[in-house]
């Protein structure tokens, strides 16, 4: 990246509101007369940004985001460096996401309640004020426990297979393997035209980088999906997905909170997922989180070719009927690339930076130097600073190895003491 910019949610979060408002163009969908009548139309009215603030585009500013998007990627979307960047939000990423589940497994608790537990945790410090706490909840809309406005729902679909996609989790029964219960999540991705399953998958764990490889696996599959639709849960909504999704060229959309029910098709099939296969399953003889996958892997092809009322169809006939086919990734290694989680880290004195509190040696040439990191939460071994369109690997931090390298510096040992 040039310069290695700081990224941010709040880069992030532009990046995907730039590349939405090119994606048709990129896609070839706009249904004007052409690509500039699309963007004179788009930009007649003034448009609100992610952080709310509203602002009046020219339709060459658009022309110009597609053309560095055509050019650079994801890079030449995410805004310029900042005078602010470094800044840490008052609110974490972490400290949002507990606020909306202790207010929707709590709705009546009030932000002050809700202040105290976040301090109690270790969300946010205690030098965080109350007031920072209610002013979210306030401009998020959450402050009453009841929703006192009906929402306009109609049912839709969209005309062709990978025109949309659908993804969320489900909590499904606690597992005994190794001797320690754990509860098991399932991660499922559907599209809204044909119903197919395209993705599923069993974790332990509810987290961004688990639901990425669901996606990556039915990306690889069944090609790149026009848009994405998910709710605001930390597995969804964060700086890594949306930089993954313009990478792809994905139009990333969320629910709005607490509307999980907008998101029907995936919320609808997990009750099927339950009652034509869950309900019907020994439990207590499932030992471990691969055969429960693999049983899961089963029930989604059974489900695929099976007959579909909602569609009159199964959805594999209704996907290989489709006219509409996304374009398949590049390349594997293309794909790999874009999935990649994405960093910046100020390297030490010592030539060392940290990830998730684990110490990685970098070049010396880096030292008091902010450099962008590509890495797998699960395979750092093959992270890599990207400087300059060249890669210089990580490596873990050996401290007791390092006392015996040679340095090109050494210390004099016969001046210790005053010799010499």
């Amino acid at each position: 990246m040039n310069n290695n910019p700081e990224i941010t949610k709040q880069d992030a979060d532009m990046a995907q509101f730039r590349f939405a408002l090119i994606a048709p163009v990129v896609q070839g969908l706009f249904p004007d007369a052409s690509a500039t009548a699309y963007y004179k139309r788009v930009t007649e009215n003034p448009l609100t940004l992610p952080d709310g603030t509203v602002v009046k585009y020219s339709y060459k500013t658009l022309e110009k985001w597609k053309s560095e998007y055509t050019n650079g990627g994801l890079d030449a979307l995410l805004p310029g460096r900042r005078s602010d960047m470094g800044v840490s939000r008052v609110l974490n990423d972490e400290a949002i996401c507990e606020i909306y589940r202790m207010k929707q497994e709590h709705p009546r608790m009030n932000a002050t309640q809700i202040y105290h537990h976040l301090v109690a945790e270790s969300f946010i410090p205690a030098c965080v004020s109350v007031d920072s706490v209610q002013r979210f909840i306030k401009n998020n809309d959450l402050k009453s426990a009841r929703n006192p406005n009906l929402k306009d729902r109609k049912a839709f679909e969209e005309d062709g297979f990978g025109k949309c996609w659908q993804a969320d989790t489900c909590y499904l029964p606690y597992i005994t393997e190794n001797g320690k219960s754990k509860r098991v999540y399932c991660i499922m991705i559907i599209d809204d035209h044909s119903r197919l399953l395209v993705g599923g998958g069993l974790f332990y764990s509810d987290n961004a980088f688990n639901f990425q490889k669901v996606l990556k696996q039915a990306v690889a599959t069944y090609g790149i999906p026009d848009k994405l639709y998910v709710d605001n849960g930390c597995s969804y909504s964060n700086e890594q997905l949306s930089m993954i999704c313009v990478s792809l060229g994905i139009v990333l959309l969320h629910t709005k909170v607490r509307d999980g029910a907008s998101k029907g098709k995936v919320e609808r099939h997990f009750r099927t997922l339950k009652e034509r296969w869950l309900y019907t399953l020994d439990i207590g003889s499932i030992t471990s989180l691969s055969q429960f996958d693999s049983m899961l892997k089963d029930y989604m092809r059974t489900y695929n070719t099976t007959f579909h009322r909602g569609i009159d169809s199964t959805p594999m006939d209704r996907y290989l009927n489709s006219e509409y086919k996304p374009k398949p990734p590049q390349s594997e290694e293309w794909l790999d690339e874009c999935f990649l989680n994405r960093i910046t880290r100020k390297v030490r004195k010592d030539s060392t930076i940290s990830i998730d509190k684990v110490s990685f040696d970098v070049p010396m040439q880096f030292i008091s130097v902010k450099v962008d990191i590509r890495f797998l939460p699960d395979d750092m071994d093959s992270a890599y600073i990207l400087f300059d369109g060249k890669h210089y690997p990580l490596r873990r931090t050996n401290r007791n190895e390092n006392c015996h390298v040679k340095r090109q510096n050494p210390i004099d040992y016969s001046r210790i003491g005053g010799v010499g």
